[in-house]
């Protein structure tokens, strides 16, 4: 079985936590997310369009029931042009075909499925390259151009520090056994953990 872990342009933990996973596996091949940047905001024009439309009835009956930044969310969501759903979604099968073709070489692919290690209940923010960011909006950085394509994803807890932070198992269209093996390898080798917090 052939797999490939993700380029590596991402933060240190996430860095550390895709090397324990490639060495438990003698993964040494790394290939590149095709347009990893679109593909997140195509998936953010789209995932905002729908989240909107869902929910625009109750926007309107009972708006205080929505969380402040929730419902500002959807709101914002509701006034994206019809033109740029459209183009999102375009881009979307674009998106899809560029990642099918990765499969043809390798049956898996791993990356980062967070920016940074588990936030803390609470915690409203994280730094990423020396930059202070929201959790909220920007913990699904990685998880966003994989999803919106629609590919089977397993996700695993890799400890790098006190916590742990998710590496993607991404695997081709109805390929869920080789992501869900992948994982029980993982776990049985003991890189993929949850370990307890200290009470």
């Amino acid at each position: 079985m052939g797999a490939s872990s993700a380029t590596r342009c991402s933060p240190p933990e996430a860095d550390a936590a895709l090397g324990r996973v490639a060495a438990a596996l003698s993964v040494d091949r790394e290939v590149e997310i095709p347009e990893a940047r679109r593909a997140r905001a195509a998936a953010f024009v789209i995932t905002a369009a729908e989240g909107a439309s869902l929910h625009l009835d109750r926007l309107r009956e009972r708006a205080k029931d929505f969380d402040p930044a929730v419902r500002d969310r959807l709101i914002a969501g509701a006034m994206i042009p019809a033109s740029l759903v459209n183009k999102a979604q375009k881009f979307r099968r674009y998106s899809q075909e560029r990642m099918l073709a990765l499969f043809k070489e390798v049956d898996a692919i791993f990356a980062p499925a967070t920016p940074v290690v588990a936030p803390a209940i609470g915690q409203k923010t994280f730094v990423l390259n020396r930059v202070e960011m929201p959790v909220r909006p920007n913990l699904g950085v990685y998880t966003q151009p994989i999803s919106f394509i629609g590919l089977p994803v397993v996700t695993v807890p890799v400890p790098v520090t006190s916590l742990p932070i998710g590496v993607q198992i991404i695997a081709a269209p109805w390929r869920e056994d080789i992501a869900l093996r992948i994982a029980f390898a993982l776990e049985q080798a003991g890189v993929a953990a949850a370990p307890r917090p200290a009470l």
